[in-house]
C-alpha cells in the first residue's frame, strides 16, 4: 500500500501539469494576430490596420505581422504603404513565402509587372516543387498578359 499512494499521487500531479498546459490561455501576441486575422478574413481592412500597426510597433521582428499589415493596406489600395510593410517582412525573413506572393500582387496593382515577375522568381528559388503562393502569383501574372 506505501506504493501505492506516492504513485497515486505523482500520477494526479502530472495530470494537473497537464491539465494546466492545456488551458493556458494565448499570449497576447497571438491574440492580437487573431484579432487582425478575423478583420482580415471579414474584409475588415481598417480594423485589420488598427490592430495591426501597433501589433508591429510592439513586435518589430514579426515578419507575418508586417506581411499582415501589408496585406490589409493593400486591399485598402494603399499601396506604397504596403510595401514599406512587405519589404519590411522580407528584411526579417527573406523567404517569407506570403509576402513574396502578396508583394507581387501589388506589384501588379501598380503596374509593375517586372517587379511582380522578381518575387515570382524568388518564389521558385524558394518552393521545392511548387506552392499556392507560387502558383497564385504565376496565375495573376499571367491574367495581366
Amino acid at each position: 500500500m506505501p506504493i501505492i499512494r506516492p504513485l497515486l499521487l505523482a500520477t494526479l500531479m502530472v495530470s494537473s501539469l497537464a491539465f494546466a498546459a492545456d488551458t493556458t490561455p494565448p499570449s497576447p501576441r497571438d491574440t492580437e494576430l487573431e484579432k487582425a486575422k478575423t478583420a482580415i478574413a471579414r474584409k475588415n481592412w481598417p480594423a485589420a490596420q488598427a490592430v495591426l500597426e501597433p501589433y508591429t510597433a510592439a513586435n518589430p521582428g514579426s515578419a507575418d505581422g508586417f506581411n499582415l499589415l501589408g496585406y490589409s493596406l493593400r486591399n485598402q489600395k494603399k499601396y506604397d504603404e504596403s510595401l514599406v510593410a512587405y519589404k519590411q517582412a522580407l528584411t526579417l525573413d527573406p523567404k517569407h513565402k506570403g509576402a513574396h506572393e502578396y508583394i507581387g500582387m501589388a506589384y501588379i496593382q501598380m503596374g509593375q509587372l517586372d517587379k511582380a515577375k522578381e518575387h515570382l522568381a524568388s518564389l521558385d528559388k524558394i518552393c521545392t516543387l511548387s506552392c499556392e503562393e507560387y502558383r497564385d502569383l504565376k496565375k495573376a501574372i499571367a491574367q495581366v498578359k
